[in-house]
């Protein structure tokens, strides 16, 4: 019987010959941001660890409560310079370098394909976008990795999922995600692995892909993957530069023939509809035309899933020599400071700033109630994040409407969710 990517790259960390149910693998990267770093370095100290394996596999990457906002938060960043100081570990980000963890992580070259990777963030399947095993872990067992260098994992089953068909104007891998698990459900995919598949996916952007794993684990997945090709190869070339070395190991980076999946779902996009999830949940989804008469407050264009630089082009599109709504707080969060400084060299960041948004530097934000934007009770935001559970943007009593850059940013002009279509 053949393996899947995901079943490959687990056996490739092991010293076995077969794949079993539960492996003890080695990771080749391991790394926590600013709220969980500091909770996986208490675990390391409180077991009495006093050496990490491999200090050079092992990130602190500083982005979701940046610049701080308080001094519990300057502390942890405080905490983690100087863990970092003491063990001799390279990767460790603070504001001034860096951005959102899963953007970042890429354009550093901390993550490659076929690599096994883990982080103490449930996005960490964002990584599956090119070719790597990346699953969220807890706290603790960070801290674990940290010292022994590697992790405990049951093997997942594998989804396949099959795209098909022809993409309407402004549909996007966020709209294909959104449908996707509005398809499912919050526990479609519970603890197995989402390969995204087919003709329409090989015509995505790596943007676009990397927006679809980012969401795995909004239907319950443990990770999630695409076989990498040659637009995966050419696009870390740009993004990571010479730290991106091609090897023969990733030739074999496909699932097998006759590998197993627990399910194959065929999914036909021609004719989609743009997708908004309505509050509470990432499956509540609808066609964004039966939506024309929720008013938002906030428009939040960023994060790890739509904050790259192909995400903020379509927005600047849209917003072009227009003004976003008056009462209309339109937000926009960079995914890193690379992208940023794109941004700006582009002209993006003035189309932005003239039609009335706020360019925040590369954080989290808003995205889980945290800093800089967070809803007051009984306001409405449309955004790119991925996640709206009750109270994921500030007040229990506010409301979070998902959706794609372009549906986000022409609700920004209209104040109300709305088609870029129906902009005049």
């Amino acid at each position: 019987m053949g393996l899947t990517i995901i079943q490959k790259i687990l056996k490739a960390h092991t010293d076995d010959k077969t794949l079993r149910d539960f492996v003890h693998a080695k990771v080749d990267f391991c790394f926590g941001n600013d709220i969980t770093a500091p909770l996986a370095v208490k675990a390391f100290n409180n077991a009495g660890f006093d050496k990490v394996a491999y200090p050079d596999r092992i990130g602190f990457i500083c982005d979701h409560f940046l610049p701080a906002r308080d001094k519990t938060a300057a502390n942890n960043v405080k905490l983690l310079r100087d863990f970092s100081q003491k063990y001799k570990i390279k990767h460790f980000y603070d504001i001034n370098n860096c951005g959102i963890e899963h953007v970042f992580n890429i354009e550093a070259g901390l993550v490659q394909p076929g690599k096994l990777v883990i982080g103490a963030d449930s996005h960490t399947c964002t990584y599956g976008g090119i070719g790597s095993a990346s699953f969220g872990v807890g706290s603790t067992d960070l801290a674990v990795a940290m010292h022994t260098g590697k992790c405990w994992f049951k093997v997942p089953q594998t989804i396949k999922f099959v795209y098909k068909g022809k993409m309407p104007k402004w549909l996007s891998g966020k709209d294909l995600m959104l449908a996707t698990i509005g398809k499912i459900g919050v526990d479609g995919a519970l603890y197995q692995a989402m390969e995204f598949s087919g003709p329409v996916i090989r015509k995505l952007s790596m943007d676009d892909r990397l927006a679809m794993t980012n969401m795995a684990i909004e239907a319950g997945g443990k990770a999630g993957v695409i076989e990498p090709d040659e637009l995966t190869y050419k696009y870390l070339k740009v993004v990571q530069g010479s730290k991106f070395k091609f090897n023969k190991s990733m030739e074999k980076l496909y699932s097998d023939k006759d590998a197993s999946y627990s399910e194959i779902i065929e999914i036909d996009v021609t004719g989609m509809s743009l997708q908004v999830a309505c509050p509470h949940l990432p499956s509540n989804v609808k066609p964004v035309e039966s939506l024309k008469k929720i008013k938002i407050q906030q428009s939040v264009i960023g994060s790890c899933t739509n904050g790259r630089i192909t995400d903020l082009r379509v927005a600047a599109k849209i917003l072009k020599n227009r003004k976003v709504k008056k009462g209309v707080r339109t937000i926009i969060f960079p995914g890193s400071y690379a992208i940023y400084r794109q941004a700006e060299k582009e002209g993006l960041l003035k189309i932005f700033a003239e039609s009335g948004c706020i360019v925040s530097s590369p954080t989290c934000g808003p995205c889980l109630g945290g800093h800089s934007g967070i809803l007051d009770k009984g306001e409405s935001a449309i955004a790119t994040t991925n996640r709206n559970f009750i109270g994921r943007m500030g007040s229990p009593e506010s409301f979070v409407y998902l959706s794609s850059p372009a549906v986000a940013a022409a609700s920004a002009l209209t104040g109300n969710i709305t088609h870029p279509e129906e902009l005049k």
